[in-house]
């Protein structure tokens, strides 16, 4: 019987073998919606986790949620390090065109203290 069995499943065709043991369609469904521009999870924003739980009848603000804070902060986090980065680049630049300028001064200055004509020559000119 077992030599029944393996000679059945060689014959067996691969989309067979390969085929998936779910039989909700949510692949299809994270493809749509992220297709459409929408989030993979429907929950992770909207405005109703993104809207405050309550507004005041008086107009004064409501205080931030969790996730706007978390938001807020991440968003504080990526400005600080552009700011940080920037500096840094310029801060590059500013010493890679100094360290030029010094070779040139060098350059020249051992150009200027070279040695000097004398006699009839320094006087003709």
């Amino acid at each position: 019987m077992s030599i029944l069995m393996k000679r059945t499943s060689l014959h067996l065709p691969i989309a067979l073998l390969n085929r998936s043991f779910s039989c909700t369609s949510a692949l299809e469904i994270k493809q749509l919606r992220v297709s459409k521009g929408l989030p993979v999870n429907r929950n992770a924003e909207g405005i109703l986790t993104d809207g405050p739980d309550y507004t005041f009848l008086d107009g004064r603000p409501t205080p931030l949620l969790h996730k706007q804070k978390l938001r807020m902060e991440k968003q504080q986090n990526y400005a600080s390090r552009i700011v940080q980065l920037s500096s840094e680049l310029d801060f590059a630049k500013e010493r890679y065109q100094n360290i030029q300028k010094a070779k040139e001064e060098e350059r020249q200055r051992i150009l200027n203290n070279r040695l000097k004509p004398k006699g009839e020559v320094l006087k003709n000119n």
